[in-house]
């Protein structure tokens, strides 16, 4: 319900600051700008989410990120980018403040926050919010890896080695023919 309310919020703020920056310039101007601003947001949007994607992918598979500095500076490029495809004046500010490297830090550590809640709730989801379960030691495991942490044992591989011999008997087909 917050949220909603808040998004009622913005919207009725942005269009009293369009409102009342048409009134001391052109609306004209306004609405151009508005439609420059979606072209450079799908663009920066664009140009960053080729590059996470592979990284989400990657997420997504091993439960862990690689941020990176370059992937960080990707991830504010592409919030940047969707506040510009937002029509008005305060969420194109939103993005260009985004785009300065301290303000940056802080919204990829942001994202991924609440990227990592949204993976540790479908984790317990996906164990039915039991201790136990069918897929709570596999979960267990994951969130060891994904936290840095050592997997409990170690490396060996414990296997039993057997020689094959190709010398034994083996039935063909013929054999089997004549028999009959």
């Amino acid at each position: 319900m917050n949220v909603v309310l808040m998004v009622i919020i913005g919207a009725v703020v942005e269009i009293a600051v369009w409102v009342a920056a048409a009134q001391f310039i052109s609306g004209w101007y306004i609405f151009f700008w508005f439609i420059a601003a979606a072209i450079i947001g799908f663009k920066l949007l664009r140009s960053s989410a080729s590059s996470i994607m592979p990284q989400m992918q990657q997420m997504q598979m091993t439960g862990q990120l690689n941020a990176d500095a370059t992937v960080s500076r990707k991830i504010a490029t592409a919030v940047a980018g969707v506040l510009f495809i937002i029509p008005g004046l305060i969420s194109d500010l939103l993005a260009l403040l985004i785009l300065l490297p301290p303000v940056q830090k802080m919204v990829v550590r942001t994202v991924m926050g609440a990227m990592a809640k949204r993976q540790q709730a479908m984790m317990e989801k996906m164990m039915g919010g039991q201790a136990g379960g069918p897929f709570a030691d596999l979960m267990k495991q994951m969130q060891n890896q994904a936290g840095g942490q050592p997997r409990g044992g170690s490396n060996v591989i414990d296997g039993e080695a057997r020689e094959v011999t190709p010398d034994t008997k083996r039935i063909d087909s013929k054999d089997v023919k004549k028999n009959k």
